[in-house]
Formats: C-alpha cells, sequence, structure tokens
C-alpha cells in the first residue's frame, strides 16, 4: 500500500478484491458495511477494524488485517456485490444477531429492517439456526427489531427500555404544534405516559447539547407535558449501563404525573 495515501475500510475493501480466493466469502461486519448497515465496532473511528473474510469448506486465510475462519454456506446465503462474494443481507442480520454484543445485535439487525430486510422473512429465518451459537439471543432480539431507529445507540437505547420490562415503545413520534404542525420528533417514548427518551451523541449534541436542544426539550416539557430523559454514551454503553434504571424511573415519574387535557394532535 501506498504510504501517502490514508488508510481507510474503503481502501482495505478494494485491496482485498485484488487478493481474494474464489472459495472466500465477507462476511459479518464487514458484510453489513458492503451492504449499507453500520455494524462496525466503535472503536473504528479511531483504528481500523480487521475484514471478516471467512472460507467456504477450506483453511482458513492467514493474512494480515483479516479475521478469518471456516463457516458453512449454502447458496441462497450469498451473493455477488462486484468481484466479492458476500452474505446476503438476510444470512448477514441474522449471523450478527447471533454474534454480536446484544445491544451491537440489535442495532445491526434494526440497520437490516431500515435497509429494507422483511422482518417476517428475518423472524422465519431465524429458526433456521436452532442449536448454534447465539441461537438464544437472536430469538429473543429478532422479534424486538424496528426500523424506526436512526442510529446504533437509539438501537442500544431500545434495548435497554425492554430490558427495564417498560411497555412497547414508539420510535420517531412526531409532536405537533397548538395548529397541527409536526414540530418535534423524539428519538422513542410512549405517547400514554407521555414519556419519551432521546440519545445525544457526541457528534450532533457536543457537550450538555446545543441551545436548539435545550429549546426543544423545554417546548416538549413544558408546551406538551412530555417527560424527557436524555442519555449519553456512557448511559447506553458504559460499564455500568445505567440506562434501563434510568428509564424505568423516568417512565415511573410521569406515569405518576396528574393527569392534563391535552389532546395530541399528532395521533390519527
Amino acid at each position: 500500500m501506498v504510504s501517502h495515501v490514508p488508510d481507510s475500510l474503503r481502501l482495505r475493501v478494494a485491496a482485498l478484491e485484488l487478493v481474494v480466493p474464489e472459495h472466500a466469502v465477507v462476511v459479518d461486519r464487514t458484510a453489513a458495511w458492503l451492504h449499507g448497515v453500520d455494524a462496525l465496532p466503535r472503536s473504528a473511528i479511531h483504528r481500523m477494524p480487521p475484514l471478516d473474510v471467512y472460507s467456504q469448506g477450506a483453511s482458513r486465510l492467514r493474512r494480515p488485517g483479516l479475521a478469518s475462519g471456516t463457516r458453512e454456506l449454502t447458496v441462497r446465503d450469498v451473493e455477488r456485490l462486484g468481484p466479492l462474494t458476500v452474505t446476503t443481507p438476510l444470512r448477514t442480520a441474522c449471523d450478527l444477531g447471533r454474534r454480536l454484543w446484544r445491544f451491537d445485535a440489535l442495532s445491526a439487525i434494526d440497520g437490516f429492517l431500515r435497509l429494507g430486510l422483511d422482518h417476517d422473512l428475518l423472524l422465519s429465518e431465524s429458526e433456521r439456526f436452532k442449536g448454534h451459537r447465539g441461537m438464544r439471543q437472536l430469538r429473543q432480539l429478532a422479534p424486538l427489531g424496528d426500523p424506526g431507529a436512526e442510529s446504533p445507540p437509539e438501537s442500544a437505547l431500545r434495548l435497554h427500555w425492554y430490558d427495564a420490562d417498560l411497555p412497547q415503545p414508539e420510535t420517531q413520534i412526531w409532536v405537533h404544534d397548538d395548529d397541527g404542525r409536526p414540530t418535534y420528533r423524539l428519538d422513542m417514548g410512549h405517547r400514554e405516559a407521555r414519556y419519551g427518551a432521546e440519545y445525544f451523541g457526541e457528534e450532533f449534541h457536543p457537550g450538555a447539547g446545543t441551545e436548539h436542544d435545550e429549546e426543544r426539550l423545554t417546548w416538549l416539557r413544558t408546551r406538551r407535558d412530555w417527560a424527557m430523559d436524555v442519555f449519553v454514551k456512557t448511559d447506553v454503553y458504559g460499564s455500568e449501563l445505567t440506562a434501563s434504571d434510568r428509564l424505568r424511573v423516568g417512565f415511573d415519574r410521569a406515569v405518576a404525573r396528574p393527569a392534563v387535557t391535552y389532546v395530541d394532535l399528532a395521533r390519527p
């Protein structure tokens, strides 16, 4: 590789196209990336992850920058993307749903549903892996998939919501103004409880949030009586995983409030 060319995942894939043997298949996180789903590890912003390239019935590939092994794949499990053989979106979603940390696994499932993967097809296909590693996790997570999640952290926060044993949340809730115009959208929430949860990522919500964020939250709380909680990376991915406890407390607090007479114009 020419030293002055910046390293990147795309460059690595381009290089891989030149050397990958016929029996090799791109799988897992790298396959998801090729399909347009963000399932890369969070460390990828600092360090290029290895490429997931496995063999079909042959010995594993032993090359720098590759994570490899062998995997049994049928004809319907793979497709061609240019010169590369890649696991299909359906097979990749099932593999990541079984193999990743559960918070990342649900994010991958959501990503493929957002891409257009049929949810019923995913549910039926997941039963094919009975007896395989991670099947119990896939069976638990596949029904929770929701294409409304717009980022991996939103997916992870929603899994914390389920871990808190709260009623099923709705994603991307529009809240309307007095004239019925959609004004602000919530990452997720529960309309009856009027409780919402927002994830503030460092890229779009630096520090404690922008002035726009504070204005939006204040409007939701004071003008529409939504109880709102904001979560950041350490809540969702930190070692303490505090999000589920905060969600339970916040939801209970919202339910315990006195009833209001406001009619939500966002409801059909």
